[in-house]
C-alpha cells in the first residue's frame, strides 16, 4: 500500500460489523495505528485486530456502549491514551438499522435508532475534537451516513432521518471546527454486501443489481477507501462534504 495514513492514530467505531471491519483494515493497510471499537461483536473485532498485528500493524479493541455520553468520552480518551496521547482520525461508523412502519412507531423505537446513530456521533466527535485541539495539528472526522439520508425507503423513517441529520452534523462541525484544523466529512454508502444478504433479501439485491450502473453491490473496502482518502493529506482541503459511494445508483433517473 501507499502509506497514506502513516503515523496516524485512528478510532473506528462499530468495527465489529462488516463496514467497520473494512474501514479498520484499510486504515491499517495505509499505515495507521487503529483502535477498533465494538459493543457486542467482540470476537469479530478481535479477529480483525489480530490480523492487523500479524501483518505488522498496530491495533487494539475497546468496548463501549455509545448510547451513553460518558462512555463515548471514555472511549475516545482511552483511544488517545493508547495512541500515546494522540488521536488524528475518527470514523463514526457505529449504528443500527431496524425496520418499523412509521404510523405505528413509538417514541422509544424512534430513540432506539436516533441515539446510537446520531447522538453517539455528536458525543464522539465532540470528545475527539477536544483532543485534536489540545494536541495541535488538527485531525479528521468522518461520519458514515447513507444514501437513505436523501432517498427514503419504506420502514426506514427513523433510520433515514438519523442519517440525514448525520450529514448535516458533519457540515455544521466542519464549519465550527475548521479554524482548529479539524476537517469533518461524511460518507454515504449504498447497498454494501454482507454474508447472507442474498439469502435474506433476494428481491432487494436483484433490484439493486438491475439499477446500479456499475452492476454490483458495494464492498466494505469501497467504503474504507473513501474514508482513507478523507483522512489523508489528499483531502487536506476537503471538509463539510458528503462523499457518496453507491456505484452510481443515485444517478439513476426516478421518472
Amino acid at each position: 500500500m501507499s502509506g497514506l495514513l502513516e503515523g496516524q492514530v485512528a478510532l473506528v467505531t462499530g468495527a465489529g460489523g462488516g463496514i467497520g471491519r473494512g474501514i479498520a483494515t484499510r486504515f491499517a493497510e495505509e499505515g495507521a495505528a487503529v483502535v477498533l471499537h465494538c459493543r457486542t461483536a467482540v470476537e469479530a473485532a478481535v479477529e480483525v485486530a489480530s490480523r492487523i498485528r500479524a501483518s505488522g500493524g498496530r491495533a487494539v479493541v475497546l468496548r463501549a456502549d455509545l448510547t451513553d455520553e460518558e462512555a463515548c468520552r471514555r472511549l475516545v480518551g482511552e483511544a488517545a491514551e493508547w495512541g500515546g496521547g494522540r488521536l488524528t482520525a475518527l470514523v463514526n461508523n457505529a449504528g443500527v438499522q431496524p425496520t418499523r412502519e412509521l404510523p405505528g412507531m413509538s417514541v422509544a423505537e424512534w430513540r432506539a435508532v436516533v441515539d446510537p446513530n446520531l447522538s453517539s456521533v455528536f458525543a464522539c466527535t465532540q470528545a475527539a475534537a477536544d483532543i485534536m485541539r489540545e494536541q495541535g495539528g488538527g485531525g479528521s472526522v468522518t461520519h458514515i451516513a447513507s444514501i437513505e439520508a436523501s432517498r427514503p425507503a419504506p420502514l426506514h423513517a427513523h433510520y433515514s432521518a438519523s442519517k440525514a441529520a448525520v450529514v448535516m452534523h458533519a457540515r455544521s462541525a466542519a464549519l465550527e471546527y475548521g479554524p482548529f484544523g479539524i476537517r469533518v466529512n461524511s460518507v454515504s454508502p449504498g447497498l454494501i454486501h454482507r454474508q447472507g444478504l442474498e439469502e435474506d433479501w433476494p428481491e432487494g439485491v436483484r433490484r439493486w443489481e438491475r439499477a446500479v450502473p456499475t452492476g454490483r453491490l458495494g464492498r466494505a473496502e469501497d467504503v474504507g477507501d473513501a474514508c482513507v482518502f478523507l483522512a489523508s493529506g489528499l483531502a487536506s482541503w476537503v471538509t463539510g462534504h458528503d462523499l457518496v459511494v453507491d456505484g452510481g445508483v443515485s444517478a439513476r433517473p426516478t421518472w
